[in-house]
């Protein structure tokens, strides 16, 4: 009786731990979302540096998301018979490489070369990601799983895009690429030591599968939510530290201090979102946008007051991730119920759809900033992007019940 109760108290444990390859997953996503996100801290040090203007340099925002946008699908579905283990090697490569050339580029255009170079190995490693993470646990802990995966993204931005603006600001931006491009190094030993050979991964699909998956009308409306919801966001977030500086008032070093405690809000944000997006993703959407919307309206109010702003950006931070884990489970879901088989094609579109929202966000907020409108107007224009967003998801939800 005792062997069985240790047997079952050892299954339970099993039951309970998250498998190694998850972490390795979060690892690598660390290293990733350091470099997609810490050039936000970093446009007007590397306009100044390279002798171009603020809105030019918020081109290494837009063109890295459009690099991940391109590289999502059509990389995800070239790449579709290489075991993922070799592949997430591949990656991590790739990731090393687009960094170091960004730390040597003697040129702005050499270093937005490098920014979509780099986009690449993130959208392939996020739209095979969100499966493997989704497959390592039961269904009912998939959203769960993708958040902790997502969980890097967030880790990253509370630690990694601070101490890189820091590092950045006080000894050029080109050390930041390089700590990043150690990190790469790093998630690429951590993928070599835990994750497993025998992933299971979909049949590979060839590029034109891709066009039956955005052929579906739910599936489509789904890329169309998480391109307006999710970018919306981007159209402050891309310019939030000249915002802070010139609209709030803070210094650089009081900038890069807010950062942290802005990206300590979005890791907040990401678990909540991932524990209530299990079951009705469609319904938590809704609730998110909704808040959202109203943040951003709120700090075109609040922007020009220090305490006020520093408060409504806590929560624009709290829900600025916490629909990612949702928006990833919604369309696995419709591709499973639609077209089964589709789940990693329909996840990478998802993910070129984030990025397609980050271009559209940076580059709409590249716009209101050299418009009369000036740089405190991006919150309103961005509130309206998530207005969007959040009707194209009460259609569907509407429709799918889902």
């Amino acid at each position: 009786m005792k062997t069985k109760t240790i047997q079952g108290s050892q299954t339970v444990a099993k039951k309970k731990s998250l498998p190694a390859a998850l972490w390795a997953l979060t690892i690598s996503a660390f290293a990733i979302g350091t470099t997609e996100f810490v050039i936000v801290g970093l446009l007007s040090t590397v306009a100044s540096d390279l002798g171009t203007s603020l809105t030019s340099a918020g081109l290494l925002v837009s063109l890295y998301a459009i690099g991940v946008a391109i590289g999502a699908p059509i990389l995800t579905a070239l790449t579709g018979k290489i075991p993922r283990k070799q592949l997430l090697m591949g990656i991590m490569l790739l990731f090393i490489i687009g960094n170091g050339l960004a730390a040597i580029s003697p040129s702005f255009e050499l270093l937005l070369l490098s920014r979509v170079v780099t986009g690449f190995a993130h959208g392939v490693f996020f739209s095979i990601g969100s499966t493997i993470a989704a497959s390592l646990v039961p269904k009912d802990k998939r959203a769960t799983a993708i958040s902790i995966m997502f969980a890097g993204l967030t880790v990253a931005i509370v630690t990694g895009v601070p101490l890189g603006t820091y590092i950045g600001q006080n000894f050029g931006w080109r050390a930041t690429f390089i700590g990043v491009a150690l990190l790469g190094l790093v998630g690429a030993i951590a993928s070599l030591t835990l994750v497993p050979k025998n992933i299971k991964q979909s049949a590979p699909l060839r590029l034109i599968d891709q066009l039956k998956v955005i052929k579906n009308p739910s599936i489509l409306l789904v890329l169309a939510i998480t391109a307006f919801g999710y970018g919306g966001t981007f159209v402050t977030f891309t310019y939030l530290t000249p915002l802070l500086e010139e609209v709030t008032g803070f210094s650089s070093n009081m900038t890069s201090v807010f950062l942290l405690i802005y990206g300590i809000a979005i890791a907040i944000g990401n678990i909540i979102g991932g524990k209530v997006s299990n079951n009705k993703p469609g319904k938590a959407l809704l609730v998110m946008f909704a808040l959202q919307a109203i943040v951003l309206f709120v700090l075109y109010f609040t922007a020009s007051s220090q305490s006020f702003a520093i408060v409504t950006l806590f929560f624009m931070g709290i829900l600025a991730f916490s629909n990612v884990p949702a928006l990833q489970l919604y369309v696995v879901k419709m591709a499973e119920k639609h077209l089964p088989g589709t789940e990693d094609v329909a996840s990478a579109l998802n993910i070129a759809a984030f990025n397609v929202g980050i271009a559209i966000g940076a580059y709409v907020g590249g716009m209101v900033v050299e418009s009369s409108l000036g740089i405190e107007a991006t919150p309103w224009v961005g509130g309206i992007l998530v207005i969007v967003g959040f009707l194209l998801t009460l259609v569907l939800f509407k429709k799918e019940k889902i």
